[in-house]
């Protein structure tokens, strides 16, 4: 795939490092050292110039664009950005938003992925001072659902169970999905079904709500 990023900056960069091993990747960045950066540590196209501009889009590519992501650390200049792809059309935009107010107007403009980066932030500073046993992975349709790991100790009451009975016992969150298992011991990834029983010291990953994922963990060691 062809995948045009509107800003090197931190953010930036860490998209491209991943998404650069297997799809073209071109970004463009006003800064000159950043560009320098992302071109010899990652092999991306770097264009240095202002996503907001027409002919700098264009020599980007933009009339070949796949997917494309605005990462700019302004609001006004990713929304632009975001109107200017739609104008192209290009089918996937994903934008990073700054302030929650610009949200009806990304939406507006043809983003169809909003990240909002400040209060992804904020759900994990949160989740981690007041529940440091739970590891958050990754978050969800803009923090609607979160994916975290839980370790198990030999206090689990689940310990020695089927993944089906656990789901039926009173008190367990029906809103949570068991979505996989590792065991430390073997050094194993387990894709789970109702039969598989979970043994002390497994890793649980689990999807679902904030507010369940805390049930989720109290049930566990009660």
């Amino acid at each position: 795939m062809f995948i045009l990023i509107a800003g090197g900056g931190i953010v930036g960069r860490g998209i491209t490092k991943t998404l650069s091993k297997h799809h073209d990747v071109v970004v463009v960045e006003p800064n000159y050292d950043n560009c320098e950066k992302i071109s010899a540590k990652y092999g991306a196209v770097a264009i240095q110039g202002d996503a907001t501009k027409l002919n700098v889009l264009k020599d980007a590519g933009i009339e070949k664009c796949d997917y494309a992501i605005g990462v700019v650390g302004e609001d006004s200049k990713n929304l632009l950005f975001s109107l200017l792809c739609k104008n192209f059309g290009v089918k996937n935009i994903f934008v990073r938003m700054i302030d929650p107010e610009y949200r009806e107007a990304y939406e507006l403009a043809g983003a169809t992925n909003i990240g909002h980066s400040v209060q992804m932030m904020v759900n994990k500073f949160v989740l981690d001072i007041e529940n440091p046993e739970i590891r958050r992975v990754a978050s969800l349709s803009n923090g609607k659902a979160e994916i975290c790991i839980i370790t198990l100790n030999n206090k689990a009451k689940c310990t020695g169970k089927k993944i089906m009975d656990i789901a039926k016992t009173k008190g367990f969150p029906s809103d949570i999905v068991i979505a996989g298992l590792f065991d430390l011991e073997k050094d194993e990834f387990i894709v789970p079904n109702g039969n598989t029983v979970i043994r002390d010291g497994n890793q649980i990953f689990i999807v679902g709500a904030r507010e369940a994922i805390r049930k989720t963990y109290q049930f566990f060691l009660k």
